[in-house]
């Protein structure tokens, strides 16, 4: 038998309350198993408000904060200082929300806790639209994608802009340590997270997580469809250490984008026309990252 690169202790016990497929559940528990039972996690408003369970009854191995939907950074804070001033430095501090709760409703908290060199780590698990409260499009949400707030039937009824850079947005930051993540590669993300934590001061990590009630896909296509996000350059793989980029993951081949578009329903709407269009802005992006990675890395 080969050595373990995943923890094997469980700190998410048997009976969340998510949705069949949901790759935020497989997130969390990943995120825990590498992060140990010395950790206390701030929850805002988003799905993970409800996968616990109902009181007294939780799915949860360690201590958990419930805050308001746009407080996140400001709670981690709080807790670090009081972790601090009670000699407890070696407790991992962990911010975990949604894209709604971080890209919009929390960046402000998210910003100042950077700002203020938080030792914690703020992990945001983006499914693309505020799920938990009906899917409603987020400044995550990508461009062409259905939701609840895009409603069919006007003229531009689908989600118009792009999807916000939340990763460059933190390295704009000076933020020693940033990365996206991806519930198909647990070993890449349980070391993320661990890497993260051993790092003394703030960070980030955005982990791909599917949601097939939200994105109107089968759920036992999950990881498969994340696969396919990071093969067909819709989600790329990389890390941000102290400016400088690392690509985890360059595709062999690449898929074409409208298949992993169009395994989802909040897709099957857009026009051939559309979707090579989008092809060719994620082209564009995946070679800006790769001068990024050259740029950056040159001694």
């Amino acid at each position: 038998m080969g050595k373990l690169t995943i923890p094997e202790q469980e700190l998410m016990r048997p009976g969340h309350m998510g949705c069949l497929g949901c790759g935020g559940t497989l997130a969390m528990r990943l995120a825990l198993k590498a992060a140990g039972p010395d950790t206390i996690i701030s929850i805002p408003a988003c799905c993970w408000a409800v996968m616990p369970g109902v009181w007294p009854n939780t799915c949860m191995g360690i201590p958990m904060l419930y805050t308001a939907f746009e407080v996140t950074g400001a709670s981690i804070s709080g807790i670090r200082a009081a972790l601090d001033a009670k000699g407890k430095k070696d407790t991992n501090v962990i911010g975990w929300a949604g894209d709604g709760g971080t890209f919009d409703i929390g960046l402000q908290a998210l910003s100042g806790m950077v700002e203020r060199g938080t030792n914690a780590l703020y992990i945001c698990y983006d499914n693309e639209a505020y799920m938990n409260t009906g899917i409603q499009r987020s400044s995550s949400t990508p461009e062409g994608a259905w939701t609840t707030t895009t409603p069919v039937g006007t003229e531009n009824y689908w989600e118009q802009g792009r999807k916000k850079d939340m990763i460059s947005i933190m390295v704009a930051h000076g933020i020693p340590y940033a990365a996206t993540a991806n519930v198909a590669y647990p070993e890449d993300f349980v070391r993320k997270v661990q890497k993260a934590l051993s790092i003394d001061g703030p960070t980030y990590l955005q982990i791909f997580a599917p949601c097939p009630t939200g994105w109107k896909s089968q759920p036992a296509k999950s990881i498969k469809l994340a696969k396919e996000a990071i093969t067909s350059l819709a989600y790329p793989m990389y890390e941000v250490e102290n400016g400088v980029y690392k690509i985890n993951r360059k595709p062999k081949e690449q898929t074409p984008l409208k298949d992993y578009m169009l395994k989802q329903g909040r897709f099957r709407h857009l026009t051939e026309e559309f979707i090579e269009e989008q092809q060719k802005m994620l082209e564009a992006n995946w070679k800006r990252l790769l001068k990024l990675e050259e740029i950056t890395n040159e001694e």
